[in-house]
């Protein structure tokens, strides 16, 4: 069952390509305390994720909730759906029309509509990190901490090849969101994770390899509760990610983010590379960074499945 959401109504809103968009609502849950009585965390979601962030179906449980690394005894945890996303029910099927930026612009006048002037932290995984990123440039005294967790501040070349097969996956497939799921995976794990896993194991029942099955069962799953539009927009937001197209302004933009920023990557991350994110670590300097690298055989889902490397990493900024 999906919890009772609140909703922000957006009026007027244009999108970076010129779209004019009359009225626009943004849903959000808020767990810990009331507004206005504790420090906000904003947390943003992945591509197949959503505002449910902690308790039973929390999708980041482990790390959010009460007596957790991210303690929502002492924390307003803030986390917005991203319009389209389908949690809501809202439908969006113009995704070419939008960009990773314009969700952070929504997702700031969503702040701005709730009366918040400042985050103790801003974290995301993935396509929310990059959301994360967009923010803090177009908001550079947003947010005390910015905590991008396996993503980066663009999307690289290799990143946009991997869109568009999924994009063409989507419009041609006759089981679109099935067979994306089942591609996608290949980037979010490793060769290495797959062989710990599954040793060419078969499944007798179904004559099949044991990867395969577990292949077309991650591809139902997803297509039992994620609609082809959500997908394409998600799909479109992830390939879009970029601060500045001009590569010359983007040292400037980012070094003008007032926040502390905490740089998770993971050693084995084939979507997200860590080398991408050491170079940024590079680029902002220790005094305005700090970078962090999570060990691990499972690739880009290692940021949903190390849970105690990530906890000991955050527990110092949360504490």
């Amino acid at each position: 069952m999906k919890p009772a959401l609140s909703h922000i109504q957006l009026l007027n809103f244009s999108t970076e390509k010129g779209n004019q968009i009359d009225s626009i609502s943004l849903s959000y849950e808020l767990f810990g305390p009331a507004l206005g009585t504790a420090p906000v965390v904003l947390v943003n979601h992945a591509l197949t994720g959503n505002s449910t962030v902690c308790g039973a179906a929390g999708w980041w449980s482990d790390l959010i909730g009460p007596q957790k690394v991210i303690d929502t005894h002492k924390y307003s945890i803030l986390a917005f759906n991203i319009p389209g996303n389908g949690y809501d029910g809202q439908q969006i099927e113009n995704y070419k029309d939008w960009q990773c930026k314009d969700v952070a612009r929504l997702f700031l006048e969503g702040l701005k509509a709730l009366n918040i002037k400042q985050l103790f932290a801003v974290i995301g995984g993935s396509l929310g990190g990059g959301i994360a990123w967009e923010m803090a440039v177009l908001a550079p005294n947003l947010t005390q901490h910015l905590i991008p967790v396996a993503s980066d501040w663009k999307a690289t070349d290799w990143l946009i090849a991997n869109c568009l097969i999924q994009e063409k996956l989507l419009l041609n497939s006759s089981q679109p969101v099935h067979d994306a799921r089942m591609h996608a995976m290949l980037c979010y794990r490793t060769p290495a994770s797959f062989k710990a896993r599954f040793k060419r194991t078969t499944n007798e029942a179904l004559k099949i390899f044991n990867v395969e099955s577990w292949l077309l069962h991650h591809g139902k799953k997803l297509q039992e509760r994620f609609q082809v539009s959500s997908y394409l927009l998600m799909n479109q937001l992830l390939k879009s990610i970029a601060v500045d197209q001009n590569t010359e302004n983007v040292r400037a933009l980012l070094k003008s983010i007032k926040a502390q920023i905490h740089l998770v990557a993971v050693d084995s991350d084939l979507f997200f590379t860590a080398e991408e994110n050491r170079e940024t670590y590079m680029l902002l300097g220790s005094e305005k960074a700090s970078y962090h690298e999570i060990k691990s055989i499972h690739g880009h889902d290692a940021f949903l499945i190390e849970y105690k490397q990530l906890q000991k990493i955050l527990t110092p900024i949360f504490n």
